[in-house]
C-alpha cells in the first residue's frame, strides 16, 4: 500500500455551525443545550480525513482506531466550531495527529488521534465473516 503522499505536517480542517441537533440532550449524552462531545469527535476525525485521505490509493480508506481529547469549554447553540487536525507520524499504514477544536471564542478541545488505512473489499471481507461466524451454530 502505497502512503509516501501522506507526510508529517500535512493539515485539515472542518467547520460547522452548532445547531440544536449538534447539541448533547438531542444526542443522549448529557442535558445541557451545548455542544455534544461526540459531536465535537466527529467534527476532528473530518479534520483528519480532510488532511489525507484524497491522497489514499484507490480502494483504501482510513478507519479511527484510537482518540485521546480533551474537551474543555462549552460552544452555544448559533456559534461556528472549526477543528484542525494535522499529521504529526506516519508508521506503517497508521497516521497519528494533533488535533484541535475552538469556537468562535476560544479553544474547546485538543488531543491526538490515530487512523489506520486498510483495504475497502479485505476490510469488508473479514466484517462479513464474523457475521457468518455469528450465525454458525456451535460457535
Amino acid at each position: 500500500m502505497e502512503l509516501s503522499g501522506v507526510t508529517p505536517g500535512l493539515r485539515g480542517q472542518a467547520e460547522l455551525v452548532v445547531g440544536e441537533e449538534h447539541t448533547a440532550p438531542r444526542i443522549g449524552s448529557g442535558k445541557v443545550h451545548v455542544l455534544a462531545t461526540p459531536v465535537m469527535i466527529n467534527l476532528i476525525e473530518a479534520a483528519a480525513l480532510a488532511a489525507f485521505e484524497h491522497l489514499l490509493p484507490a480502494g483504501c480508506q482510513s478507519l479511527g482506531t484510537h482518540l485521546d481529547v480533551r474537551h474543555i469549554a462549552a460552544t452555544p447553540v448559533g456559534m461556528r466550531v472549526t477543528a484542525d487536525a494535522e499529521v504529526i507520524a506516519v508508521e506503517g499504514r497508521s497516521i497519528r495527529f494533533r488535533v484541535e477544536a475552538r469556537d468562535e471564542r476560544e479553544l474547546i478541545g485538543d488531543g491526538v488521534h490515530e487512523r489506520v488505512v486498510v483495504n475497502v473489499a479485505r476490510f469488508d471481507e473479514r466484517v462479513q465473516r464474523k457475521l457468518i461466524l455469528r450465525r454458525s451454530p456451535g460457535t
